[in-house]
């Protein structure tokens, strides 16, 4: 059934794009709950096995229907472009009680005997007891599950908001939430999304954040009522490459194709460096791998940051996927 989001004049003075490691935890969360999510993420899914077997995941899947509504306030839009999983958190643990006990009473009505469950009793009887434990539930989620590969998605998923803004100056916001996902539809200052829920909502000046994500797909989701700001949550470019090996030396077929320095500075690049960094790790002069990064970062191949006085570099999805052993 068709979601469908309708734009008023100062909506579109209101969009923006935002990432949220809350939201990478909570659907890789809901990625081990269903097998259909499995295909990208089956590399990820071998090596957290046994950090998955530790966690209760019981309480949060409960609040996962298929089709259906999860909760808002355990989820929220994220308020920045690229707030922290801390800042995040802390808005999940200072909900109003009463708002997500109407909130998840919504959501546990669409899973079968999970208002009779004794979760859902206990969760509707205190509700401020609710918030925190599913609060630590998430958190714990966060640390065992995506923290450590947290910096490879946030690589991923910057260089999809890096190319859909892009594509935005050149096409416009009609031309662009097309070319997202093929589920997505624009006609006359309405967006139409085929998913799995039916959802209909008027922006009334709110915008939409557009958020790529890598543990949603195959699907798009939209949805949020008020007040939360409407959301479009969207799988992001690249992740066929995501978790791809990286070669432990760097490939001939890479020396080939980029030459030995660019690509001894890309092979280089299993986590984040700076240029000081790689200079003194690969034996080679700071100025000739500034000038490498500067060719393979307007290739597509690497991102930058800055933080402080320090710019760190680290490959795009298309710089892992070659530099992956075959």
């Amino acid at each position: 059934m068709p979601s469908r989001l309708h734009f008023g004049e100062d909506d579109f003075l209101r969009c923006r794009f935002a990432l949220s490691p809350l939201w990478e935890t909570q659907d890789a969360v809901r990625t081990l709950k269903r097998p259909d999510r499995h295909g990208y993420h089956a590399p990820w899914l071998r090596r957290i096995r046994d950090a998955a077997a530790t966690l209760d995941l019981t309480p949060l899947w409960l609040l996962m229907p298929r089709r259906g509504h999860s909760p808002d306030w355990l989820c929220p839009p994220p308020g920045g472009a690229a707030a922290t999983f801390e800042e995040e958190i802390a808005a999940v643990r200072a909900a109003d009680p009463e708002a997500a006990r109407e909130d998840t009473a919504k959501s546990l009505a669409d899973t079968p005997g999970a208002l009779e469950s004794s979760y859902g009793r206990a969760w509707l009887a205190d509700p401020a007891r609710m918030v925190r434990a599913l609060a630590d539930a998430m958190e714990e989620a966060w640390h065992r599950l995506i923290e450590p590969d947290w910096p490879r998605l946030r690589a991923l998923l910057e260089a999809d908001v890096a190319f859909h803004s892009r594509r935005l100056a050149e096409v416009g916001l009609g031309g662009l939430l097309p070319e997202i996902n093929p589920r997505c539809g624009w006609d006359a200052g309405t967006l139409t999304i085929e998913s799995n829920g039916r959802h209909e909502r008027h922006l009334a000046g709110q915008g939409l954040v557009l958020m790529p994500s890598v543990f949603v797909w195959p699907d798009v989701v939209s949805g949020f009522d008020p007040p939360w700001q409407p959301m479009l949550v969207y799988p992001a470019r690249g992740i066929g490459g995501l978790w791809a090996t990286p070669a432990d030396r760097t490939p001939d077929a890479l020396v080939r194709l980029l030459g030995r320095g660019r690509a001894a500075v890309l092979a280089a690049l299993d986590e984040p460096a700076t240029t000081t960094a790689l200079a003194h790790r690969l034996g080679l002069a700071p100025s000739s791998v500034s000038a490498h990064l500067t060719v393979l970062r307007e290739s597509g191949l690497l991102t930058s940051r800055r933080y402080g006085h320090q710019v760190l570099y680290e490959r795009t999805p298309l710089g892992i996927a070659l530099t992956a052993t075959p």
